[in-house]
Parts: C-alpha cells; sequence; structure tokens
C-alpha cells in the first residue's frame, strides 16, 4: 500500500476539504484516499469549518469554535453537514453544524466569526525552543520502530509533525515524563491563498497531538503497553492570520486527568514568534493490554 506524503498527500488533505455542496447550507464531505476505518476526528473538524465558512461573507473570519465528537464516523462513507444560521450581527456571525452519517449525529459544532476590530494587543512569548530543521521528522524517529504508528503508518501524511522530545509513538517504557510537550507542525507542501483553507487545516492539524500530552505528563505512550484515546471535544480559538503551510509550534501541557479522561490545552506560535492560536480538548484513555487481544 502506497501511503501519500508530501504534495501529494497535502492535495488529498485539499480534496477532502473541498465539500461538495448539496442544497441550501448542506454539504458532502469524503474521506482520504486512504485511511483507518474510523474517521479522524480532525478531519470531520475542518469539514465542518468549511461547511460554516462556506455560508460567511468574505469580511468575516473565524475566531472560535467549539466541537463535541458523540459517535466514531466511518471513514468509507460520506459525511453530511447541514449547518444552521445561528445570527448574523453588525459584527459577529454564529453557525452551529451538524455531521450525520447514516442519519446519525457524529459531531456538532458552534463556530463564531468576527469583522475584526482595534483594541487592546498583547500576547504570549514563544517559547526558547530548537528551530524545527535542527529538530528530526516522526518517521526519522520512528525508524527502528515504524510498527508503533498503528493505524497511522496506512494514513496519508499532509503534515510534517516534529516533536521536540520523544512522541506518544515511541516504546513503552522509552518516553520520560514531562510538563510539557512541544511540537513543529507545517503542512509538507503548499496551501492556496484563501484564509479560511489555512484556518481549516489548523483545525485538522491541531487534534494530531494534543491528546497526547495527557500521556507525556506520566511518559506514557500510545499503543501495546501503553493506551488508546479518543477525542471527546475540541475548542480553537484563533487570535492573528498565519498559514499553514509554513512552520507553526504547538506548545500544550496537560492541567489534569481523572476518570479515565485527560485535559490538553495548546497555544500555537508562528515561527516569527506571533501567538496566533490556542486549543483546548478533552479526551477519553484507555490503558490497553502490551498484547492485543487475538495475538498469541
Amino acid at each position: 500500500m502506497n501511503i501519500l506524503v508530501g504534495q501529494d498527500a497535502v492535495d488529498d488533505l485539499l480534496r477532502v476539504l473541498d465539500l461538495e455542496h448539496i442544497d441550501g447550507d448542506i454539504y458532502r464531505g469524503a474521506g482520504p484516499q486512504v485511511a483507518p476505518q474510523r474517521v479522524f476526528g480532525g478531519q470531520v473538524a475542518g469539514q465542518a469549518l468549511v461547511a460554516a465558512g462556506r455560508t460567511m461573507s468574505a469580511d468575516r473570519h473565524v475566531h472560535s469554535l467549539h466541537g463535541y465528537f458523540v459517535r466514531p464516523g466511518d471513514s468509507t462513507l460520506p459525511i453530511v453537514y447541514e449547518v444552521e444560521r445561528i445570527r448574523d450581527g453588525r459584527s459577529f456571525s454564529v453557525r452551529r453544524v451538524v455531521a450525520l452519517q447514516q442519519g446519525k449525529t457524529i459531531f456538532f459544532m458552534s463556530a463564531s466569526f468576527h469583522i475584526g476590530e482595534r483594541g487592546l494587543e498583547h500576547a504570549d512569548e514563544m517559547p526558547d525552543v530548537p528551530p524545527p530543521d535542527e529538530v528530526p521528522t516522526l518517521a526519522k524517529r520512528l525508524a527502528d520502530t515504524p510498527d508503533r504508528l498503528g493505524i497511522w503508518a496506512r494514513t496519508p501524511r499532509p503534515i510534517d509533525v516534529r516533536y521536540i522530545g520523544e512522541s506518544g509513538f515511541a516504546r513503552s517504557g522509552a518516553r520520560p515524563a514531562g510538563d510539557e510537550q512541544r511540537v513543529w507542525m507545517k503542512v509538507d507542501g503548499k496551501l492556496p491563498d484563501d484564509p479560511l483553507i489555512h484556518v481549516c487545516v489548523l483545525t485538522y492539524a491541531s487534534d494530531l497531538t494534543l491528546l497526547d500530552t495527557v500521556l507525556n505528563n506520566h511518559g506514557e505512550v500510545w499503543g501495546p503497553g501503553g493506551y488508546l484515546g479518543t477525542s471527546l471535544d475540541h475548542a480553537l480559538w484563533f487570535h492573528r492570520p498565519f498559514r499553514a503551510d509554513e512552520w507553526f509550534l504547538y506548545d500544550s501541557v496537560s492541567p489534569s486527568a481523572s476518570a479515565g479522561r485527560g485535559l490538553a490545552t495548546g497555544r500555537f506560535f508562528a515561527a516569527d514568534g506571533r501567538h496566533i492560536a490556542d486549543a483546548v480538548q478533552e479526551g477519553l484513555l484507555r490503558q490497553m493490554p502490551s498484547i492485543p487481544a487475538g495475538v498469541p
């Protein structure tokens, strides 16, 4: 099986985000050419934001979204997105999007758009970290243990992901516990100039590593001998313009884990130090046996 990488994977992601208009404020989205059975949450959130953005005037840009994953999606089936126009005011517009498969809701999201105004200005400072060209790619980190990627080994890779330190795909016991997780990311190719595409791609990327931060607190990993996880909800706030095909730093921490759930928060910084976005996610994490069921 040939896994899509580089610009081919980016073009496939752009195809996934190019929703088909069905009727009124109803859209339909397809999955990537090669994918695991369960739909990646970042894909659903990104497509939902595309649907909301399609109903918006050009002078209004998304500043926040809040979504809930309520059922696992099937990557072999299309997803229908129904947009409700909650409000169009003088400065703000609000949309609610429901994602459906076989008549059942798998995800719903509210998103707010703003014209942008003059006001107070401040931001967090970017942490002092090695530049991305000094950080190994995920493929290089896992060159000796490619099996640790699990289903992600069969998934297109449009995002270049570079962990500063061990990733959640390391061998069990090989990852030291840490208070924060820092990851360089960028689209592994070129994107169109449309700002909506860039925020939708960042939305997609924001779900790739954030829940991993909960495991990082304990030196734990994904897969056999570690944990299985799934996103429960996801929120993003967009502060400043950016390009997702240029490097950005995802700086995240996990303030709490309990009752089988873990919370993680993340800050995004452009390579020039600008604070461009923030994310919060809660996920369900369940311990996985060292040897999966059915393996002798």
